[in-house]
This record gives structure tokens, C-alpha cells and sequence, in this order.
């Protein structure tokens, strides 16, 4: 995060009420502040570059660059943000396609304030996050893809440290977790987690979770 303490976010969401109302709700929040906002996925390019937040809400149907497109371009450069997804849009399709782009968290507009808060606090920290009501069919892609037998050591390019942080973020948790139990810095585990990324070729944490569970990681 950008201190020890305040979440950084920029708010992108082409209807300006819906906007509007999300940074006024972010920006009330305890420990969160938001510094930019956009209408557009093309827009929301420019002002994440020049704020750097911690984490992007962002809309998915925009005219112009729409939000999956805008995610995937945010994500490609590491260290990158964070982007929760809040949409009217609960298509399967467009959900698997938002995690392959990069993005950390898929909610539906009609949250709570307290989800949209837990949401944006989770994926700050590392971790992922999706609504209740998609949380399942999300698992299911997870695991549903398993090959019947793993190889015995998979990621042979992986250093013993960035196969064990892999097998951690398999298993769902956050780099703040990780770290505490691997008695390193927040900031060593990032560094860990990107070279983990380039190695793999996986676009995302949702990317790297899909290989690893493929490969049989995360199941303890």
C-alpha cells in the first residue's frame, strides 16, 4: 500500500451518479483515500499512471475501452494495482474473462457498502474477493480444471522460496499472510510473487492460482 496505513484508489465507472457515490463512500472510509476518479476504461489509463493506487474499482460495460481491456493493461506492469470489478454484468463468461485480465475481486453492483469496503481492503492486502453469489461458480473454476495426476515436482524454474510462496497463494492467502508466516517482509513477498508471474507467463494472481492448482499446489 502507499503507507503504512491509507488505501490508495482510483474509482472508474461510466454513469457519474454511480461514480459520484463510490467516492463519496471510499473516501468517508477510515484509512482509505480516493485520488482519482475516470469515465472510461482509456481515461482510467491515464489517472491510475499518474495516482499509482493501491486499488482500481472499476466498471466493466464502458463505451470506448471497456473495463475488461482497461484491467488487462493495468495489470501487465508490475508492481501493479489491484483491481476489484463492481458491474451489473454476472455472465460467466465476462466473470472468467475479468480474472484472466488480472483482476483480484468481482462484485456486483448492489453490494453492500460493507462488501464494496471488505472488498477493496482484501485485495489491497493480496487477496481475492468475489460475491457471494459468484464465490461458487469461482471455486469451481479453480479446481474444476485439476489434471488427474500432477507431476511430482512441477515449476522446476521456481527457486524452493517462490514454490513455497506459489503454494500459498493456491491456497488462497493474502501476501500479508504469507509474509507473517514466512517471517519476511510484505515487500519480499512481492518481489516474490512478480518473479513467481514472469515465470510462470500468468498475467494475474488469479493466472498463477489456476497453474498452481493444476499442478496440485494449495490443497493443504
Amino acid at each position: 500500500m502507499s503507507d503504512n496505513s491509507t488505501i490508495t484508489i482510483v474509482v472508474v465507472d461510466d454513469h457519474q451518479i454511480v461514480r459520484d457515490g463510490l467516492v463519496a463512500l471510499l473516501g468517508a472510509l477510515e484509512t482509505m483515500r480516493v485520488v482519482g476518479s475516470a469515465a472510461d476504461g482509456k481515461e482510467a489509463l491515464h489517472v491510475v499512471a499518474e495516482t499509482n493506487p493501491d486499488v482500481v474499482v472499476m466498471d466493466i460495460q464502458m463505451p470506448g475501452l471497456d473495463g475488461i481491456e482497461a484491467t488487462r493493461f493495468i495489470t501487465a506492469k508490475q508492481p501493479a494495482p489491484r483491481v476489484v470489478m463492481l458491474t451489473m454484468n454476472e455472465d460467466e463468461d465476462t466473470v472468467l474473462s475479468a480474472i484472466r485480465a488480472g483482476a483480484s475481486g468481482y462484485l456486483l453492483k448492489g453490494s453492500s457498502a460493507g462488501e464494496v469496503e471488505n472488498a477493496v481492503r482484501a485485495a489491497a492486502a493480496g487477496g481475492m474477493v468475489f460475491g457471494a453469489s459468484l464465490a461458487g461458480r469461482v471455486a469451481d473454476f479453480f479446481v474444476g480444471s485439476r489434471t488427474a495426476k500432477a507431476p511430482e515436482h512441477p515449476f522446476p524454474d521456481l527457486t524452493d522460496r517462490e514454490r513455497e510462496v506459489l503454494d500459498r497463494i493456491a491456497a488462497g492467502k493474502s501476501n500479508d499472510a504469507i509474509a507473517a508466516e514466512m517471517f519476511v517482509s510484505n515487500k519480499t513477498v512481492r518481489n516474490v510473487v512478480s518473479a513467481i508471474y514472469a515465470k510462470l507467463h500468468a498475467a494475474g494472481r488469479a493466472e498463477a492460482i489456476i497453474k498452481a492448482r493444476e499442478a496440485g499446489l494449495g490443497k493443504a
